[in-house]
């Protein structure tokens, strides 16, 4: 991940949630190769997937619970706005609809997680202060 700020309309980031991340992970690093890292989520870990044999992340496995219950299981790529409150106005305006209400990462910034009018799904992300 770059420290760069994050550009409007960039793919910020992608992860897969599944409820069952370990095995998911697994099949990814022998498919593709990728290096595995745990990521400490309190009491279970969550995967980030690195290009081998460097400390470049770029995407994630995540177990759907805690803040992932409902998740669905799809790779969701995370598309970054200037205001998430107002893109998810135009989403509804515009046919599609808000599946996850925008929830706050701290200073990484928010989210929330949308529907298109061809039934897509993806993710919708302000960058915060980090």
């Amino acid at each position: 991940m770059s420290d760069e700020p994050p550009r409007i309309g960039a793919i910020g980031w992608v992860d897969l949630t599944v409820p069952d991340a370990g095995a998911v992970k697994d099949f990814y690093r022998e498919v593709v190769g990728f290096d595995v890292v745990d990521l400490d989520m309190g009491g279970y870990s969550d995967y980030c997937l690195n290009v081998p044999d460097s400390d470049t992340t770029v995407a994630g496995v995540c177990h759907a619970r805690g803040p992932n219950t409902g998740v669905p299981p799809v790779w969701l790529v995370y598309i970054t706005v200037a205001d998430l409150a107002e893109s998810l106005a135009k989403v509804t305006q515009l046919g599609g609809k808000v599946l996850r209400e925008p929830k706050t990462m701290g200073s990484y910034g928010s989210m929330a997680i949308i529907e298109d009018p061809a039934g897509a799904i993806a993710a919708l992300f302000e960058p915060g202060t980090a």
